[in-house]
């Protein structure tokens, strides 16, 4: 099934002048996306949803943590063999384990959300003190990487956590393009979010069918792959049933809209 959705106008205008310049697409960067989930009430669950500054490419729009892979993600262990990882992102081990790693080091990075553990079967609790915060700090600036950040302080990254969802390819005439593998994790008990990335401007914890609810009225901007993301998780009646759904997907199929700048309305993304 085709979906369809209208086109931001600054995006609109991106591919204008790159169909009028006849510019070569840019090489998606490599990315990992994370939807942090939390239990919502008496049923359900909520989704950590994050408004990029407008400085920053799609920027006012909401979505979900996440960011660019860094040359040093392929040195973490993921404490488990990647094997199996690489086969439901099709790829190789290292590359997936550069994909889990990023995933990983952006939801601290971005949400001050460790998912990582002394063992292979634990979870740190609150991660908000002072020496936490030091070494956030140093993981954005790039000043520690994330295998080191690990290692100093004898900590095991629990892959195991992260649930291949999704991939995202941003379409060619973007300027900044994102080759965008998207996880599910669910938020670890005694850990709490906080709004801490310089790339954000607010943050929100909501209930999937809401945030749909919200983009279609225009209370909340959002571009299509955040929107049927959430969509597809809420399907789901809670947690577990995310993560179900999650192991019977085809992760690694890549999804790339395209563009109609002519269509009857104003310019229309194009899905499926």
């Amino acid at each position: 099934m085709v979906e369809e959705f209208a086109v931001p106008p600054q995006i609109a205008d991106h591919a204008r002048r790159f169909v009028a310049e006849g510019k070569t697409p840019a090489t998606p960067r490599l990315a990992a996306t994370v939807l942090l989930l939390r239990p919502a009430g008496d049923s359900g669950f909520e989704v950590y949803l994050i408004r990029r500054v407008a400085a920053m490419a799609f920027g006012g729009m909401y979505a979900f943590p996440g960011g660019g892979v860094d040359p040093t993600d392929s040195q973490a262990d993921l404490g488990i063999d990647p094997t199996g990882l690489a086969a439901r992102l099709a790829t190789d081990p290292q590359r997936a384990q550069a994909i889990v790693c990023a995933a990983a080091r952006e939801v601290f990075e971005e949400a001050g959300v460790l998912l990582a553990g002394p063992t292979g079967d634990t979870v740190v609790g609150d991660v908000s003190g002072d020496d936490w915060e030091a070494a956030r700090h140093a993981l954005v600036g790039r000043d520690l990487g994330f295998a080191d950040f690990l290692k100093t302080r004898d900590l095991t990254l629990r892959a195991d956590l992260l649930a291949p969802w999704s991939r995202w390819i941003t379409p060619e005439f973007e300027p900044r393009r994102f080759d965008a593998y998207f996880f599910v994790a669910a938020l670890p008990g005694g850990q709490v979010t906080r709004d801490v990335s310089g790339e954000a401007d607010h943050t929100m914890w909501i209930r999937p069918a809401d945030a749909v609810a919200q983009a279609q009225r225009g209370d909340v901007a959002m571009l299509p792959p955040t929107i049927m993301t959430l969509r597809q998780v809420a399907e789901c009646a809670d947690i577990p049933s995310v993560f179900a759904a999650a192991a019977r997907r085809e992760p690694a199929a890549g999804t790339m809209p395209t563009i109609d700048l002519t269509a009857d309305g104003g310019p229309r993304f194009r899905y499926g």
